[in-house]
């Protein structure tokens, strides 16, 4: 008889039933596992063996045979351990055999019995719960596995601990969840000095959750300002929560059960490669796209990215999701993210214009800048111009507005969408139902654009300043500015002004674009 017990694979954030099943066969004494599982599995029966000789336990001298099912699903990782020692055992009887009934488990095995950490604890434990299983899981995931809700949770630090458990010598009891901090404090728009063009930008960015692009010279206040984004977002909800902890679970970054309701933020260095960015890799991990899901996405020097890593952000940017294509399975991640990027004019830094030019001007300045494709500029709805930083502006005293007010601002605006999106059939919900995400017949009727706003797009899609896709972009931004100033609907000053922020002086100058 073949004793079995539950686990999971992870494809994504998506944890898939695999049946473990054990069996003691006539034969040398040898340990066999299959199932289509990758080198990390392979060597789980050296680790089982290793810590069945750390408790004192010796494998029966019998043919040993697991079979991951189902057959044909691709096995990763070192969470398949407690699970075979878990079915070798009670094939061998040191465990009732039907002690397994109704859990699933997950863990690595150390070679003195100890159960290590492994990745994936939170998905792991809503599958089970999914499947009216509760979870064996090691100690130190505990605290995570127990923010799935009403799963049932085993944590064990050895397999000592557990034995005793199931053979009634002591009872282990449920971990509770981790704490929920509040994360860092967020930086003070009062530490930037001038730049209020590219402040009004940022509130406008955070209200709706628009893409926003920075083009200045060095030590024009780009990176602070990005940096100075978080705080203007309203905290994560719990669904949000949720979400962001299912991925940063699969990548092991949720540390004792430990989370956060600050939103993420992340900002990769331009060296970044493709698999860095969308995700991939060996075992297919998220990339930073899905690690910043719900939250920011910051890139410093964008031309400095490779033009293949860049391009490889334009469907998540539209989709809200990456697909990872692999060769046995297509692996997806969740990938909502507000992207924010900063650039210099050109390679030199300083432009065509002002102190410091560059002497190779225009040509500098359309080489660099053409190093980031067309495609890509269309997703940002707002393109800021950033001059350089005075003496004055340095010498002004702090403003009296900071991230506290521009956030006050900014959360009325987000209530109000929500708001007008609850009282509409059939509208999205949730952080579909920003502005930054309306598309179809619901952007249309919530812009209400007046006559003047409409010839006014009309205009300036027939100059060929805009595309299809811009023209849907310029509407979901007038129909922020119109939201921050509390306005019904969406007239023709809100639209100027979103075209207006489309683009640069500097970019519009290097892709040649005229003046309204």
């Amino acid at each position: 008889m073949a004793a079995r017990v539950v686990t999971v694979a992870f494809e994504g954030v998506e944890a898939r039933r695999v049946d473990v099943e054990v069996q003691l066969t006539g034969g040398a004494q040898i340990m066999v596992i299959v199932g289509l599982g990758d080198k990390a599995v392979a060597e789980s029966k050296e680790r089982v063996r290793g810590a069945f000789a750390g408790l004192g336990l010796a494998l029966p001298p019998k043919r040993i045979v697991a079979n991951l099912a189902p057959a044909d699903l691709p096995k990763e990782g070192s969470h398949y351990d407690l699970p075979i020692a878990l079915a070798v055992m009670a094939a061998m009887g040191v465990i009732p055999i039907d002690a397994l009934d109704g859990w699933a488990a997950m863990g690595e095995l150390s070679l003195d019995g100890r159960i290590a950490p492994c990745a994936g604890a939170l998905p792991a434990a809503m599958a089970a719960g999914a499947m009216d299983l509760g979870l064996i899981c090691p100690e130190a995931c505990g605290p995570e596995a127990a923010w799935a809700g009403g799963t049932r949770i085993l944590a064990p630090r050895s397999l000592v601990a557990l034995i005793n458990h199931f053979r009634g010598g002591q009872i282990l009891s449920a971990p509770s969840p981790g704490p929920v901090v509040e994360g860092e404090a967020a930086k003070d728009l009062r530490d930037v000095k001038g730049q209020e063009h590219a402040k009004r930008a940022l509130e406008i960015a955070a209200a709706g959750s628009h893409n926003l692009l920075f083009c200045g010279p060095p030590g024009s206040g780009k990176s602070m300002l990005a940096q100075r984004l978080p705080g203007l977002l309203p905290p994560l909800s719990s669904q949000e929560l949720l979400e962001t902890s299912m991925v940063h679970s699969v990548a092991g970054l949720i540390a004792k059960g430990t989370l956060t309701r600050a939103r993420p933020y992340r900002a990769p260095h331009h060296s970044a490669s493709m698999a860095a960015l969308t995700g991939g890799g060996l075992k297919a991990k998220p990339g930073e796209v899905s690690l910043a899901h719900n939250g920011v996405l910051f890139l410093d020097e964008l031309p400095e990215f490779g033009v293949q890593a860049l391009d490889s952000l334009r469907g998540p940017l539209e989709t809200g999701e990456v697909m990872v294509a692999r060769a046995n399975a297509h692996v997806r991640y969740p990938a909502r993210v507000q992207l924010v990027a900063a650039m210099n004019p050109c390679r030199c830094g300083h432009g065509g214009a002002g102190r410091g030019a560059c002497g190779k001007a225009p040509r500098c300045l359309r080489d660099y800048q053409g190093r980031v494709s067309g495609p890509l500029m269309d997703r940002i709805d707002l393109a800021v111009d950033m001059p350089a930083v005075t003496a004055a502006d340095l010498a002004l005293p702090p403003p009296s507005e900071g991230t506290a007010e521009a956030a006050a601002r900014v959360a009325r605006a987000r209530r109000l969408q929500l708001e007008r999106a609850e009282a509409i059939e059939n509208a999205p919900a949730g952080a579909e139902a920003l502005n930054g995400r309306a598309e179809g017949r619901y952007l249309e009727r919530i812009a209400d654009l007046d006559e003047a706003g409409r010839g006014l797009l009309a205009r300036a899609a027939e100059a060929g300043q805009i595309s299809a896709r811009g023209w849907t972009r310029v509407l979901r931004l007038a129909r922020t500015i119109a939201d921050l100033e509390g306005a019904a609907g969406v007239k023709r000053v809100h639209v100027a002004e979103a075209l207006a922020h489309r683009r640069t002086s500097a970019l519009g100058a290097a892709a040649g674009e005229a003046a309204f």
